[in-house]
């Protein structure tokens, strides 16, 4: 179970982080080609997880020559109890990029590729955060699971049908 290093879609590209990108991330730098509000402090708390050569780690959202956030998994995929592999999702754009539907143009590309590898995706997000709950509904995420330790709703989206 793997994922290509860049993941594309009609308007965006989502490379993996370097590993001198995730050092900058996490010490809040910026570097050319980055929107002037990326890295915001989730994409800081995203590159403590990082594992350097990791497809499952943390990705630019790219559009035209401009970063405008990150998606990524918390880790790679696990067994779920019902013996699915199954990973968890993280993803967020610079407030400008609101609105444009990136988030759900980069979420969609990432499902094509964790539906071609078989492994189902689940997302934890807070209740009021409907922009967040939209884009998932948008992406198939039917299966509400309750809320984590942190009461975030957490919502899976099932595999498509063979």
């Amino acid at each position: 179970m793997t994922l290509p290093d860049v993941i594309a879609s009609e308007r965006l590209r989502l490379p993996l982080w370097t590993p001198e990108e995730a050092e900058e991330i996490l010490a809040g730098a910026h570097r050319d080609g980055w929107h002037r509000d990326y890295p915001r402090r989730d994409d800081r708390d995203a590159a403590t997880m990082y594992r350097p050569g990791d497809p499952w780690g943390p990705r630019h959202i790219v559009r035209g020559t401009t970063a405008l956030g990150s998606i990524g998994f918390y880790g790679p995929p696990e067994v779920a109890p019902d013996g699915t592999p199954e990973v968890e999702v993280g993803y967020g754009l610079v407030d400008e990029a609101h609105g444009w539907g990136f988030a759900t143009e980069a979420l969609a590309a990432v499902l094509a590729e964790t539906d071609r590898a078989g492994v189902r995706v689940r997302a934890s997000v807070a209740p009021e955060n409907t922009a967040s709950i939209r884009v998932l509904a948008k992406c198939g995420f039917t299966e509400l699971r309750g809320s984590n330790e942190d009461g975030h709703l957490v919502m899976a989206r099932p595999l498509p049908s063979a």
